[in-house]
């Protein structure tokens, strides 16, 4: 009969010992994207969300009027990245060719000649003089979603304009989240009359009619990307603000930053190394919330006329369209369905983020992990 010794029990308890110390945990936004991909809803949200913006990022590749790659009389042409002139291809003037004309086309039929277009034959600008039927158009084999009342492809015009408006919502969130962010983030550490004067600075800011603000200035200076964009961001960062100075204001009187300030640590270095990390829960939820508003914002301007300047896509341009010419049904059911699938992808994003970051939450109720 054996028994175990002291020596070997010693050297038993301390391999258990090495073998968890090399066990470890995961970080915490290792912990948050493990909680979110438990939310399927949100988490499918997300993917299917990026693969429609990497859809339409390819805009030039998958809709075009030009082909993407010519072999004419042995010779390689790629009219997708370079303008060639029609008596290049047996034409008789020295214009940009048109791809779409019939005899253009029929110029790399056989002898070796070939064209290879893109699955969508128009760009979000192409006007086809060679259509066999009056804008707008209904969907056929050429206009998958069909044409508007300029002759326009309405596919075409929703994938571009889907890009134009994700591209400005995001923008819009980085500089909502700078402003907002730098503004609550002062007004809260600081508190005191920083935070009194602050507070009412954004009271009486918050308080002007934008609306109205969009309408005098786009009657004053020329519409432009670029004026939206300033315009958008002046008062995209407001709601931000609040949350992130509450979030300063609970989190100044904490211990880890009495032990920071003992340590001589500057306010700035406090703000950006303690407290702030210890505050990006709201700023993390908000962005898909604020992405969901300022397409909405974007889309309301553009509905109104007020937004981007002619002939730029947009889904707020395509709703106009289609109340303008109500027997083309299919403008205002492409456009209002791509509108209402953003929003939708993005606020399910936005709910699985919320409960992924809240660690007493349990599961979305949309159908959530534990």
């Amino acid at each position: 009969m054996s028994s175990s010794t002291p020596a070997s029990n010693s050297t038993a308890w301390t391999t258990k010992v090495d073998a968890l110390a090399h066990v470890t945990s995961p970080s915490p936004w290792r912990r948050t994207w493990r909680r979110f991909r438990a939310q399927r809803l949100g988490y499918w949200s997300l993917v299917i969300f990026v693969a429609l913006f990497a859809i339409s990022l390819l805009g030039e590749v998958l809709a075009n009027d030009r082909p993407l790659v010519v072999r004419y009389d042995g010779h390689y042409y790629f009219p997708i990245v370079k303008d060639y002139p029609e008596t290049l291809f047996g034409g008789d003037f020295p214009a940009k060719t048109n791809y779409l004309d019939p005899f253009i086309r029929s110029r790399f039929d056989g002898h070796g000649n070939f064209a290879i277009y893109p699955p969508n034959h128009y760009h979000y600008d192409t006007i086809d003089y060679f259509a066999a039927h009056p804008y707008p158009a209904p969907p056929s084999s050429s206009n998958w979603l069909g044409t508007d009342q300029f002759g326009r492809d309405v596919l075409s015009r929703l994938l571009y304009g889907f890009r134009l408006s994700v591209l400005m919502a995001f923008a819009l969130t980085v500089s909502g989240v700078v402003l907002g962010v730098l503004s609550g983030a002062l007004m809260g550490f600081y508190g005191g009359r920083t935070d009194l004067i602050g507070q009412r600075l954004v009271e009486i800011w918050s308080s002007m009619p934008d609306l109205y603000l969009l309408i005098i200035f786009a009657s004053i200076f020329e519409p432009s990307l670029w004026l939206l964009f300033i315009l958008l961001s002046m008062f995209g960062w407001l709601v931000l603000s609040d949350y992130v100075r509450a979030e300063f204001l609970r989190n100044r009187a904490l211990d880890y930053v009495k032990a920071a300030r003992t340590m001589g640590l500057s306010n700035w270095q406090i703000i950006w190394r303690h407290v702030l990390p210890n505050s990006l829960t709201p700023v993390i939820t908000f962005l898909p919330f604020r992405m969901s508003a300022a397409i909405l914002s974007l889309t309301s301007l553009d509905f109104l006329g007020l937004g981007v300047p002619p002939p730029t896509p947009s889904l707020g341009e395509l709703l106009q369209e289609g109340k303008n010419n109500l027997d083309a049904w299919w403008i205002s059911i492409s456009a209002f369905a791509a509108l209402v699938i953003t929003l939708l992808l993005l606020t399910f994003m936005g709910d699985a983020l919320r409960n992924a970051l809240d660690t007493r939450a349990r599961g979305s109720a949309f159908g959530g992990g534990k």
